[in-house]
């Protein structure tokens, strides 16, 4: 279970468009295999179909549906940022390449919004930042009406410590909170470029990672 839960973070940090989770499973079945012989795979479902839960079951088992319960977890785990699961047998010979050519094998979940707008509601959903950046009034004018990116320039002041990578808070300079995401450098290179032109990060830092502070596919708007 640890590992089908990592793997789905995983997918979530690395933005992936999908997870395998290979198993001793063809993939999740309707009914309990080893009872019913008259089981049948489930080919394709939302990950949020809720209907999945009791086909998943409780039991243990090479065959039953144990494990099943953390599989599917971790489905809906990889759901919330846009990307689809596929559980399937890793017994398959070649399983990989029949995926990859599309092949019908092991259960598909796939998730019910696209990717940006999973990931999206994923990154509203983190209640904890690291950090905060302070936006002049430009700055807050274009986030709010026309969805894009945070630059350098647009940042007055940076609090707090973090890294790149982490979750911060965009705030106007009253406090009032306008949009939280995932930032492309350290609290100490931020404050070194705030308020700073793109183009002179390489003169100050050394190095440009991106020459937005925060892209607008990792920034939700609040």
């Amino acid at each position: 279970g640890d590992n089908d839960t990592l793997g789905a973070l995983v997918a979530n940090v690395v933005e992936a468009d999908g997870l395998i989770i290979l198993t001793d499973q063809l993939g999740l079945f309707d009914k309990d295999p080893r009872k019913h012989a008259d089981a049948n795979l489930v080919t394709e479902r939302f990950a949020g179909d809720r209907e999945l839960d009791a086909m998943a079951g409780t039991s243990a088992g090479l065959l039953g549906r144990g494990g099943m319960q953390t599989k599917l977890r971790a489905a809906r785990l990889a759901a919330r940022s846009g990307a689809f699961t596929v559980i399937v047998g890793g017994r398959i010979e070649g399983v990989l390449t029949k995926l990859r050519e599309g092949d019908v094998i092991g259960t598909l979940l796939l998730p019910e919004q696209g990717r940006i707008a999973a990931r999206k509601q994923w990154l509203a959903s983190h209640l904890q930042t690291r950090g905060k950046l302070t936006l002049d009034d430009g700055a807050v004018k274009v986030l709010r009406q026309g969805g894009r990116s945070l630059l350098p320039v647009g940042v007055k002041s940076v609090a707090g410590q973090f890294r790149r990578g982490e979750m911060v808070s965009c705030v106007d300079q009253e406090g009032a909170e306008v949009a939280r995401g995932l930032v492309n450098y350290s609290s100490g290179d931020a404050g070194a470029i705030a308020g700073r032109s793109s183009g002179s990060i390489t003169d100050i830092l050394g190095y440009m990672s991106e020459e937005e502070m925060i892209h607008r596919d990792n920034m939700v708007i609040i």
